[in-house]
């Protein structure tokens, strides 16, 4: 059943209607705000068409939703299908960054100043959904994105199930909590995920309900609730907090490259390491994860100096 959204004053419903939205921001780039979402080109739960729309499938609270995103004269469109129809488009301006202040972000580096001016379309997206944000992220722990980008495509369209509605060939909404659980050692395998990795999924899969709950918390409650799962640590917890709760302050530690991007952008020094990456940032306190995408942004990276990490392969083990 389909859900529609457009800016009239009227409530949705799961059969269809209209909600209010006001209008988009002059700049809103959908691309920056809702990219973050996507784990690599061909993720099966993800789709930008050339039309300008943007395609998400989800698993809600109500079960499995499609929802289409598009600018139209100025404001934000939407339309929605499946049983999550209604919760994803009540849920669509904050999805937009409509919780978001953009205005609180102060640049105190010339960098980030004419980033900031560059791409005045960015929005922090706030899905209210904790477990498609965490999979994923779990996948990418100590793995390239390659790898974590395929493991992932395999698993949503081996378990999940087909999007709702007209959406492009090959979108999945990805499994609930019961199937990821149950997924087999040998999938897994199959898969190119590690016991670790996949032990991690398994125990948050199990306690689903109470990891969802963290998406209505404060980020640092929220980060130390999922944090309470074994093989859950602040690079995890970061990664999907900065999703589910549009959290603009909780900055990534732990990764392999941001301490030495954002050293390079700030400091000219690569070999930044998380300590003082924390020191380069305070200055932005409360808008560190602002800081560092618009880093990311800018494309001011240190020059490569050795080849990129060879993927791995567990099936050939």
């Amino acid at each position: 059943m389909a859900g529609r959204f457009a800016p009239r004053p009227t409530r949705t419903t799961l059969r269809g209607g209209h909600i209010p939205l006001p209008a988009a921001p002059a700049a809103l780039d959908l691309g920056l705000t809702l990219g973050p979402l996507r784990r690599g080109p061909a993720d099966p739960t993800f789709r930008a068409t050339p039309d300008g729309s943007v395609w998400r499938a989800s698993r809600t609270p109500d079960g499995p939703g499609t929802l289409r995103v598009r600018i139209e004269e100025g404001r934000p469109g939407a339309e929605a299908w499946g049983p999550g129809a209604g919760w994803l488009l009540d849920r669509l301006p904050a999805l937009l960054g409509a919780e978001d202040d953009p205005t609180a972000f102060v640049p105190r580096h010339k960098l980030l100043l004419a980033t900031h001016r560059r791409r005045p379309g960015l929005r922090l997206t706030r899905t209210g959904l904790v477990l498609e944000s965490l999979i994923p992220s779990i996948l990418e722990q100590k793995v390239t994105t390659h790898e974590a980008y395929g493991s992932w495509r395999v698993l949503v369209r081996k378990f999940g199930e087909p999007a709702p509605g007209p959406a492009p060939d090959g979108m999945y909404v990805m499994p609930d909590a019961r199937a990821w659980a149950r997924i087999p050692s040998w999938e897994w395998h199959r898969a190119n995920v590690d016991g670790k990795r996949s032990a991690t999924i398994v125990r948050a899969a199990r306690v689903a309900a109470r990891l969802e709950e963290a998406a209505l918390m404060d980020p640092p409650a929220a980060r130390e609730r999922l944090e309470l799962i074994p093989g859950i640590g602040p690079w995890t917890s970061a990664e999907t907090v900065q999703r589910s709760n549009g959290a603009p302050d909780e900055v990534t530690t732990g990764d392999l490259h941001l301490p030495g991007i954002v050293g390079w952008a700030l400091a000219g020094d690569r070999t930044t390491d998380d300590e003082a990456m924390l020191e380069l940032l305070a200055p932005y306190a409360g808008q560190r994860h602002r800081a560092a995408r618009l880093i990311l942004l800018s494309g001011r990276v240190p020059p490569r100096r050795a080849p990129r990490m060879t993927p791995g392969k567990i099936t050939h083990l």
